[in-house]
Parts: structure tokens; sequence; C-alpha cells
């Protein structure tokens, strides 16, 4: 159970600009308000994708904290990493073209970084998800038109694993929305330990809209 102060903080403050990660929310059927952060995000000295991940959500809720007085703030960082170095968003097309050539027919790793806090409680945890994801050997022609629809250019690793054309991904191994920028049952564990939660888990309603049957939902739900 949650803490009875907790439950007070009813109103979730979602700290990102990221319409993906609006759509995704909006699947806990909860109320929310968008408020973009203000961070650079930048890589400190010596520190591991791991650590930034974690590191940046937590900077990014404390961010749009700050100018709120109550309610809980979720915010999150999604990185691609591919041996052991991440891929942030292309710089223009040229630069996504040659990211998804890198990425092509490897496995990499999703990892996000996930905080909530409680504002004015001395309450607030950051977790993080992390998803092997599998690219299937596209072709050069298949990249190019990819490349110029745009959609590559405001996703980190250059791909949205939710593109029905282009169809990226052969398997993944871990959350879908993971990828997608918002893992799901991660942060509805958050909110159950906040005392928070909807009375329905977002399985059903994530599967419904990513037109799949999730594998990994009760394993990090714990049911």
């Amino acid at each position: 159970m949650g803490d009875t102060n907790v439950q007070k903080e009813l109103t979730l403050i979602l700290a990102s600009g990221s319409p993906r990660r609006r759509q995704l929310l909006a699947l806990l059927d909860v109320p929310f308000v968008v408020r973009s952060p203000d961070i650079k995000e930048s890589n400190h000295e010596g520190e591991g994708p791991r650590v930034m991940a974690r590191r940046l959500a937590h900077e990014k809720a404390r961010s749009v904290g700050a100018d709120i007085q109550a309610g809980l703030v979720v915010a999150a960082d999604t990185f691609v990493c591919l041996d052991g170095r991440v891929l942030g968003k292309p710089s223009d097309a040229d630069d996504a073209a040659r990211m998804l050539g890198r990425l092509r027919g490897r496995p990499h790793l999703v990892l996000s970084g996930l905080t909530v806090i409680a504002l004015r409680l001395s309450w607030g945890r950051t977790v993080l998800a992390e998803t092997t994801v599998w690219m299937r050997d596209y072709n050069d022609e298949e990249t190019a038109a990819y490349v110029a629809s745009g959609d590559p250019l405001d996703k980190a690793g250059a791909y949205g694993i939710q593109h029905r054309e282009f169809d990226p991904v052969s398997r993944i191994a871990g959350c879908y929305a993971n990828v997608m920028g918002l893992p799901l049952c991660h942060l509805y564990c958050l909110l159950r330990e906040a005392g928070v939660a909807p009375d329905e888990t977002p399985v059903a309603a994530c599967d419904r809209f990513n037109r799949r049957v999730c594998g990994v939902a009760s394993q990090i739900l714990g049911v």
C-alpha cells in the first residue's frame, strides 16, 4: 500500500514533449497534463548509458517539479545502445541512414530510465527498463524510402519500432512499449507503489494499441 499522503497527489504530470509518450500514458486511462522539461541532455565523463538514462529521467522530473506545487511527475529518458555506445537522434537524413545501416541485421539494447516523484513529499523512485531488439536485414532501398518519410529524424537510433511500412524489427526480448519510449508496466508498478495505480493494468490496452500480445507483462508486474 502506498503512503496515504502520496495517495492525495493524484494529478499526473508527464515531463515530456514526446507525442509517443503522451499516446502511451493515455493507455493507462488516468488524467494527466504535459510539461516539457528544461534540461541539457549531456553525458557526464565516465558515465555509462544505464546510469545516464536514470540520471536524465530524474533530472527531467525534478526540472518540471520545480515549478509545480502538487502532483506526481512522470519522466523517462530512452537510449538506443549499440556495442555499448549510445545512438541519439540523427542530426539529418544522412545520419539517419548511417545509423540504420549500423543497426541492420544486429541486436542492440534499448534502455529507459523512468522516474516518478511525488511533489512536496519525500517520495520518489527511479527504475531502469531494458529491452533487447534484433533488427531485420532491410535493404538499402527500404532504408532510403524510410528516411525520406521523415519518420526517423526525431527518434533515438533513427527508427520507430511501431512503423508499419518499414517494420524494422524482427524480434525483441523485453517490453515493447519501452522501445517506444515509455515502459508502461514499469510505470504501473511505480504508481502501484505510490498507491495511485488505476484498477486495470495497462496490458490489454497496450496489446490493442500495438496489435501484439505481450509476453513479459506478468513478469514485470509480478502477477
